[in-house]
């Protein structure tokens, strides 16, 4: 289908991204590509559909592929005909209707006389129905935006399908037809996702990272199988290797100590048999040159395990280095946190809910927050956390102290360096423990001074993580409004653990079913 061979690409600053990459696809394979943040998914995504050009190497791509992007609002300017790249021959065609029979139009066509029924038949089977081809996708939320993206594979029916993130934004029933779609589809699919879900419907899994493109032969329940099982022979080499390292130190210390023996005797019985001074500093000088050569020996033989012991500690997954545990939240079980009788809220006028909310919320509960796009979900965590006032109803709130992490990570503050951004959470500890906790979560001092803008989001989620650690006082809610959009596998876990250990309340916004039950959800909410 495709072949990627000595793929390289460097950023616009020169730095090298990745290094001789080389891929095979076959038809009709669906796969994943999955890897750590900043490794390169996305970019090597847009290489194969010919979006970027690589530093070096050749694509070798004999059929139409077709891009699914990431949502980030990076499109907001086009029409949605122009998204989807059809706007020349709708152009074409709605100048042909209106009379303009010149040759550029019907070149515009290119005798495609249905693109503008497929297009509103693809639109429409992803709930888009009537919308207009040239409206801009700025006035489209982001569940919207990923729909169009995706009613561009019918239009367009490209062998080649590749999606970046697909199913970020998309609502429980979107996701649906978007499992179908992957499960139904003809076509060679490669996508990206942290969606584990997705993710266990495809045939093999691509793993990027900076030593290259390494080839699992299954899903991702397979593929995480085989890194645990990676993962564990490393800590057992580790383990190995370190009582390696004692066992050599002491017969390092062991070889010394006898050495001097020796050299303390003869030296004695040199002074006895009155042996002449010269030859007795020529003695001396044999001993210790012996003596240095015994130390040499085993200084190489130290340092080189040494050696190991760092590759491997370097080797060695981060979630697996890093150690979270949150002070005990001020739980209260049956206390009342949130009341509502009657509540709605609106905008312009316009109500969000047809009928008011009757809802409590108890202290020890761990809640799943569901409902459709546009269903209100972010809007109620407003008011519970008591950022907005409801238009009607009658609310009471009891909640000591809360912290809201949504998917952007807006508690770390873009202007500070990452030192300045944990000292602003601190309560009372010293610089150096600090410090300590930061390098805790994989911010060494090189990172320290680095600004918080350039973190991706799996970075920012640990430095908020590591924050909230440093503020030592659990908070008695954490709200989490889908925070697992954009994070690799590796930042998932890390939340995961930190999530589950916390012993407070919790409510959860997230499409990633897996998620909601990793972290003991045992109540649902639906609007």
């Amino acid at each position: 289908m495709f072949t990627l061979h000595h793929i390289s690409y460097s950023h616009p600053n020169g730095d090298l991204l990745f290094d001789q990459l080389d891929l095979s696809i076959l038809p009709k394979e669906k796969a994943a590509l999955v890897g750590n943040n900043g490794a390169g998914k996305s970019t090597l995504l847009h290489i194969i559909a010919a979006e970027l050009l690589p530093k070096s190497g050749q694509v070798m791509l004999p059929v139409e592929s077709y891009l699914v992007p990431q949502i980030f609002g990076q499109f907001d300017h086009l029409t949605i005909a122009e998204a989807l790249k059809v706007d020349r021959k709708i152009k074409g065609l709605q100048a042909i209707l209106n009379g303009d029979g010149a040759e550029e139009n019907f070149s515009l066509l290119q005798d495609d006389w249905t693109i503008q029924e497929r297009c509103e038949q693809a639109l429409s089977a992803w709930e888009l129905h009537g919308i207009d081809l040239e409206l801009k996708l700025s006035a489209l939320s982001g569940g919207q935006k990923a729909k169009v993206f995706l009613a561009g594979i019918s239009i367009h029916q490209p062998e080649l399908i590749l999606m970046d993130e697909p199913s970020n934004h998309l609502d429980r029933s979107a996701r649906i037809m978007l499992y179908q779609l992957i499960e139904n589809s003809p076509a060679t699919l490669l996508i990206v996702s942290h969606d584990r879900k997705l993710l266990n419907l495809l045939d093999k899994t691509y793993e990027l990272s900076p030593k290259g493109i390494r080839t699992y032969g299954g899903n991702y329940d397979f593929y995480s199988s085989q890194k645990q099982l990676e993962q564990q022979a490393l800590v057992d080499d580790l383990e190995n290797r370190q009582k390696e390292l004692r066992k050599a130190k002491e017969v390092e210390r062991e070889s010394i100590e006898r050495q001097q023996k020796l050299d303390a005797r003869g030296k004695k019985k040199q002074e006895q048999s009155g042996v002449s001074r010269i030859m007795m500093n020529t003695l001396r000088n044999s001993a210790e040159n012996s003596s240095a050569k015994t130390k040499a020996v085993h200084a190489d033989k130290i340092s080189g395990i040494a050696a190991e012991l760092h590759h491997l500690r370097m080797t060695l997954s981060d979630n697996g280095q890093i150690k979270i545990g949150f002070n005990s939240s001020p739980l209260h079980h049956g206390k009342v946190l949130f009341k509502a009788e009657g509540l709605n809220h609106g905008y312009q006028g316009q109500m969000i809910w047809q009928e008011g909310l009757d809802l409590q919320m108890v202290s020890g509960e761990r809640i799943s927050l569901e409902g459709k796009n546009g269903s209100g979900k972010t809007t109620l965590l407003k008011i519970i956390l008591g950022v907005i006032s409801p238009v009607e109803g009658k609310v009471t709130r009891s909640i000591g102290s809360a912290v809201y992490i949504d998917q952007e990570y807006s508690l770390i503050d873009d202007s500070l360096t990452v030192y300045d951004q944990a000292r602003s959470f601190n309560s009372g500890l010293a610089e150096h423990e600090i410090k300590i906790r930061l390098d805790r979560f994989l911010f060494d001092k090189h990172t320290w001074d680095q600004s918080c803008s350039c973190l991706s989001g799996g970075e920012k989620m640990r430095l908020l993580l590591c924050c909230l650690i440093i503020r030592q006082t659990a908070p008695e809610l954490i709200v989490l409004d889908e925070p697992t959009n954009n994070l690799d596998m590796q930042s998932l876990a890390v939340l995961t653990q930190a999530v589950t250990n916390y012993d407070g309340n919790l409510i959860v916004v997230s499409h990633d079913e897996r998620f909601i039950t990793e972290v003991g959800c045992n109540r649902i909410i639906t609007l």
